[in-house]
């Protein structure tokens, strides 16, 4: 089964994320994708990627990434977070770190964790399942 990554990025950081997905894209077009709205239409029409795209952050991408997470259907999480710029859904965006950290899956909120996280998972055999605490 392909690892099931879920891309989100606030708006200043988009770029970003294209810019890193263009950097794994032989390794995420091999992983089953998702994302939020804008972001995916990015990653669609930028990097040629194949991704389900949900709703916009603000009008519930969060919540139903939240919501896949907490079922077992996600395996990682990059979310290209903007610290310096009020967020009006960061209920939301509490709740899916927060979602991360209770289900115990990997999150990365930077460009720099997010390379790290990436180059982890293209080193292990997709053969093997993701590890979980119990």
């Amino acid at each position: 089964m392909p690892l099931r990554i879920a891309l989100i990025a606030h708006d200043h950081k988009k770029d970003e994320m294209v810019v890193l997905a263009r950097e794994f894209a032989p390794f995420l077009r091999r992983c089953a994708l998702c994302a939020t709205g804008t972001t995916g239409g990015r990653l669609v029409d930028e990097v040629g990627l194949e991704v389900e795209r949900l709703l916009s952050g603000p009008r519930g991408g969060d919540l139903q990434i939240g919501a896949r997470l907490a079922t077992g259907g996600i395996d990682a999480v990059i979310f290209l977070r903007d610290p310096m710029t009020p967020q009006p859904h960061e209920p939301d965006i509490n709740a899916l770190v927060r979602a991360c950290d209770v289900h115990d899956v990997p999150c990365a909120t930077n460009l720099s964790s997010a390379r790290l996280l990436l180059g982890a998972l293209q080193a292990t055999p997709s053969e093997t399942p993701m590890p979980r605490a119990a």
